[in-house]
């Protein structure tokens, strides 16, 4: 579990910070400067988003998720949405310049919209998973 959510917080804080950049109306520039911050996120995020799918399989089984062909069906959705996404992100980290207008117009991309829904889902699913074994364990304690 501590895998999926490691890279799931990396991609959030990600788009987190695209948010932040894609406001500053930043011309961006090559080599430092504030174009190197925003390219470290991107390759945390690329990181993260490599395996994405394989995380959360880990996860399934290791929280005994159920029913299992329900996960197993949404891992394939997750792995599609993940290797969109990294195929956009490692477009924007190729180029030479990275400008707010850029990384506007990849926060505007569908396929990292559609990435970000899934970890919400996933994270929703994950919280109500707990709360379900939590009283289901308490129920069982002797009294």
């Amino acid at each position: 579990m501590n895998e999926l959510s490691q890279r799931c917080d990396a991609i959030e804080e990600c788009y987190e910070f695209m948010l932040a950049y894609a406001g500053q109306g930043l011309p961006g520039r090559e080599g430092g400067g504030p174009g190197e911050s925003i390219r470290e996120f991107l390759s945390r995020a690329a990181k993260a988003l490599s395996g994405l799918g394989n995380a959360y399989a880990s996860a399934v089984k290791q929280e005994g998720l159920e029913p299992a062909g329900r996960h197993v069906a949404f891992q394939e959705v997750l792995d599609r949405d993940a290797r969109n996404s990294l195929a956009a992100v490692e477009l924007v980290l190729a180029q030479p310049i990275v400008s707010s207008q850029l990384i506007d117009n990849l926060n505007a991309s569908i396929h990292l919209r559609a990435l970000l829904t899934d970890l919400f889902l996933i994270d929703e699913i994950l919280k109500i998973n707990k709360t379900v074994q939590k009283s289901t364990g308490a129920a069982q304690l002797p009294v």
